[in-house]
């Protein structure tokens, strides 16, 4: 069965939701700490709920979509981040803003694991890390644009419009997946719902060494990637006095080096295959984050000192980041919506830990942060010691097993 070349870039649009939803608000963290009166580092309270929500929404969306399909699911729960982040412009006070975006989160948490699950129907091994690339590409303009965007936006309106915005995108979303998008899963291939078997099934995906190591590599990325993202706006705004939109500007540097390098990895996939890149990634990132906790510790006055160890930590992250999710879900074809669910689970329970650590450790300084980015950056080390090397990944999908782009 085929689908259409144009699949990836929806996909890859979708997948979009959960960083715009993420960076577009980060400038203005500020402003709504201003707003509700709170002291700062107050704000991250609702980038760790964010994260609580994305944690908990993928399994329930994981598991809709094995037993319903992709599309129907991807419906429902675009349909219910747009409504939420209609509730976080009209929020009255941080807890309802806080509230609200746990279930913006629990919503648009299927538009980042259905995703992935449908690049593992469509295809498998270096197809999929291609096509994985491809979707990064597509939602890599998020993070690249969307911090820029809401200090624009804070230029010429409140930090609500923000989320009328990311309403509007979600509107739009919903749209696109119920007029355009085909179903990459067929009837004969759906699992039943039953609660027994679902416990089973993820007992047995936690099970497989793997999926677990791939898992925590990735795992720990995003720690230090969430810590980053709690912590850098009083990082950058407040401690360097750096505006909004200069903060965006650095900010999509950031990402833009993490998407070139996201690009360059399926190209060097045939020569040196993953595990070589993985290891390589990983200890790249040691070394950038072990460097920013040096200037951190020393105090270093200029921002710059600051920004260049974070980007090349984000730029060892696009070389981590896509082949641990394919290495995780290489094992798993039958039950993709299920194992793509977990993993999110998992990373994105690491990242509310780290997004809440950063604001509870917040003492006016770089410290906390770069301390939480080091910490994700050993701990994705040790996960690589401990993933199996032997794991062959085939170099094209079965024509049989997975269907084809068009």
């Amino acid at each position: 069965m085929k689908f259409p070349g144009w699949l990836p870039t929806l996909l890859g649009f979708l997948s979009a939701v959960g960083p715009i939803s993420t960076d577009m608000y980060l400038p203005a963290f500020p402003a709504i700490e201003a707003t509700f009166g709170g002291q700062p580092g107050s704000a991250q309270i609702t980038l760790a709920t964010w994260f609580l929500g994305l944690a908990v929404g993928q399994v329930t969306q994981g598991s809709l979509s094995d037993r319903f399909g992709r599309r129907g699911p991807l419906v429902v729960g675009i349909a219910i981040y747009t409504l939420a982040s209609v509730g976080c412009a009209l929020a009255p006070d941080l807890a309802t803003l806080s509230a609200m975006r746990a279930v913006a989160a629990f919503g648009g948490s299927a538009g980042m694991v259905i995703p992935r699950a449908m690049v593992r129907d469509m295809t498998e091994g270096y197809a999929a890390a291609r096509l994985m690339g491809r979707l990064m590409l597509v939602m890599g303009a998020a993070p690249i644009l969307a911090p820029s965007l809401g200090g624009i936006i804070l230029g010429a309106a409140s930090w609500h419009a923000i989320f009328w915005i990311a309403a509007l995108y979600g509107a739009v979303c919903a749209g696109l997946v119920w007029w355009a998008m085909p179903d990459t899963l067929p009837p004969e291939r759906r699992v039943s719902l039953n609660p027994a078997r679902m416990a089973s099934r993820y007992a047995a995906i936690a099970q497989e060494r793997g999926f677990i190591t791939h898992v925590a590599l990735g795992g720990f990325a995003m720690f230090g990637m969430f810590a980053y993202l709690g912590g850098s706006p009083d990082v950058f705004i407040t401690i360097f006095h750096l505006r909004p939109g200069t903060y965006g500007a650095l900010f999509g540097g950031c990402a833009a080096t993490y998407i070139v390098a996201s690009q360059v990895s399926p190209r060097l996939l045939p020569r040196f295959g993953p595990s070589p890149l993985i290891r390589i990634g990983v200890r790249v990132y040691l070394a950038a984050t072990a460097t920013l906790m040096l200037v951190a510790w020393l105090r270093v006055g200029q921002w710059w000192a600051v920004w260049l160890p974070i980007v090349a930590a984000f730029c060892s992250m696009g070389f981590v980041m896509p082949n641990a999710v394919v290495g995780a879900m290489q094992r798993h074809a039958q039950h993709a919506g299920s194992a793509s669910a977990l993993m999110g689970t998992l990373q994105f329970c690491l990242g509310a830990v780290s997004g809440l650590a950063v604001g509870l450790f917040n003492d006016g300084t770089v410290r906390p942060m770069a301390a939480l980015m080091l910490t994700g950056a050993l701990g994705a080390v040790v996960a690589d010691i401990y993933r199996p090397k032997t794991v062959t990944v085939p170099p094209s999908p079965s024509p049989q097993k997975a269907p084809q782009l068009a």
